[in-house]
């Protein structure tokens, strides 16, 4: 059973009656206690953070690109405190390299406030967590985001969260596709 974790159940879509699924709730600290929970309770095969994400004006990263993170950077912890860079899992980041041909592979940064990250252009709140809580565990584990604003766009009114679920169902859905 492959577990697939996202804050609110709309990013959860994707992956509906092929796997099971957690809405873990918004930031890195429900996401942690949640998966723990659930990868104590269920102990997946592996596990997959999906959901929206920002993107640093002037990056080059565009509204509604998917990004695969190739590290998961905790960016509410000083550096020098370990571990606040994980990867994931290298197979499964080369089932999403196939399954994904056209997405961004790039670090993505986990931080409870927006705007929180100065050290990545991709920002999230749950990924880290997420990916910490499997480590721990010894499982498997990857992150898959859309991009749905700008980190720097101040009014939530102007994200393109309707668009960004969508495409982020299609991505979730190829991936899984890959991983069954």
């Amino acid at each position: 059973m492959i577990l697939f974790v996202g804050a609110i159940g709309q990013e959860l879509a994707g992956a509906r009656d092929q796997a099971r699924l957690l809405a873990c709730g918004v930031g890195p600290v429900e996401a942690a206690i949640a998966t723990a929970k659930e990868i104590i309770k269920e102990r997946p095969r592996a596990v997959i953070n999906v959901g929206l994400a920002g993107a640093r004006r002037g990056s080059g990263i565009d509204v509604l690109d998917v990004v695969v993170g190739t590290e998961a950077v905790y960016c509410d912890l000083f550096p020098r405190f370990s571990p606040n860079r994980l990867r994931p899992d290298s197979a499964l980041l080369e089932a999403a390299r196939s399954a994904l041909p056209d997405a961004r592979f790039l670090p993505v940064g986990t931080t409870a406030s927006v705007g929180g990250s100065s050290e990545v252009e991709v920002e999230a709140m749950e990924g880290f967590s997420v990916l910490r809580a499997a480590q721990l565990a010894a499982i498997p584990a990857l992150e898959l985001r859309v991009i749905s604003n700008e980190v720097e766009e101040p009014s939530r009114s102007n994200w393109h969260i309707d668009d960004g679920l969508f495409v982020l169902q299609g991505a979730t859905r190829r991936l899984l596709d890959a991983l069954l």
